[in-house]
């Protein structure tokens, strides 16, 4: 297999599993925004109940935030192996191997990128499912 063609594999098969990653993140935030807006507390027969619809998908945005970061470092790595593969094989242009290295961290920084949003789409929604069921114990009681 050529090496270009392995670095092209390296490189766009990251950079597309993270960017898929986001787009089911986006959804999911967006999909639980949807979710939150028109449920209705009372409608539920215990609080039990209403947290598993509430926290329905939450656990896919927080896994795709916490493991994002790894993703990117992955694709760095393999990034800069083949680097320095590609330096053994007598290919040292110094202009090629920093443009290669700068490539690889991209991933690095996609993955952080993903991560950062994630977080935020985590936390905003792990708020406002706390403020639902605090509306659930509002009005039980």
């Amino acid at each position: 297999m050529d090496i270009e063609v392995l670095k092209d594999l390296v490189d766009y098969g990251v950079i597309a599993l993270l960017i898929f990653m986001s787009f089911l993140s986006v959804w999911f935030f967006i999909e639980r925004l949807f979710f939150y807006r028109k449920v209705d507390v009372k409608t539920f027969k215990n609080k039990k109940s209403l947290d598993i619809a509430l926290t329905k998908h939450l656990t896919i945005i927080g896994t795709i935030a916490s493991n994002s970061p790894y993703i990117g470092l992955l694709g760095t790595v393999l990034a800069i192996m083949l680097t320095f593969f590609t330096m053994g094989n007598g290919d040292i242009e110094a202009a090629k191997i920093m443009s290669s290295l700068a490539l690889a961290l991209k991933a690095t920084a996609a993955g952080l990128v993903v991560a950062i949003i994630s977080q935020i789409f985590y936390n905003v929604l792990g708020r406002y499912a706390e403020v639902l069921e605090s509306d659930y114990e509002t009005e039980e009681v």
